[in-house]
């Protein structure tokens, strides 16, 4: 039995990119960050922040690009996947990505105000005030149209180099 599974908590480094590929399936990718700290034999505390590239396919990669702004916080499970590709100047490249399964968005920050969770007006590609304290969950509305849990997973079983246009 293999498993390839991996669950990650951090805040995006920036806003996702939406695309569509040829076949017209879309695809947005983000980078998060997640950081873990400990102390060392002497006491003294250390960090270490580690960077993630983030793909998220279907109806859930529109879900990241109006709800998720850089700063924000989202949990991610998925799972590792590598590629790879020649570049224009014709060298051999290989990045290893997580490909997003389930994704839950973190809390709204602080500087959002109002009663509950306020997406990115359609259109708007600006940044909402990130880093900000935790304040209140946000929901989404299951039972609003296209927004059933099924819509959150797609249906894809894998990712095919010829299908991204980037």
């Amino acid at each position: 039995m293999n498993l390839n599974k991996v669950t990650l908590i951090g805040r995006l480094t920036g806003d996702p990119q939406l695309r569509t590929t040829p076949a017209g399936q879309q695809v947005a990718t983000f980078s998060m960050a997640t950081n873990r700290t400990w102390n060392d034999k002497s006491g003294a505390k250390k960090e270490d922040v580690q960077f993630h590239n983030i793909v998220v396919w279907g109806r859930q990669a529109e879900v990241a690009q109006r709800f998720l702004t850089k700063g924000g916080m989202v949990l991610i499970e998925g799972r590792l996947q590598s590629r790879d590709w020649t570049d224009k100047t014709g060298g051999k490249r290989r990045t290893t990505e997580i490909v997003a399964e389930f994704m839950q968005l973190g809390p709204r920050s602080a500087g959002n105000q109002g009663g509950g969770f306020t997406p990115r007006p359609q259109g708007d590609a600006s940044p909402q005030s990130g880093f900000a304290p935790a304040q209140e969950i946000p929901t989404i509305d299951l039972d609003a149209p296209h927004e059933t849990p099924a819509d959150f997973f797609p249906e894809e079983d894998g990712i095919k180099p010829e299908d991204l246009n980037f």
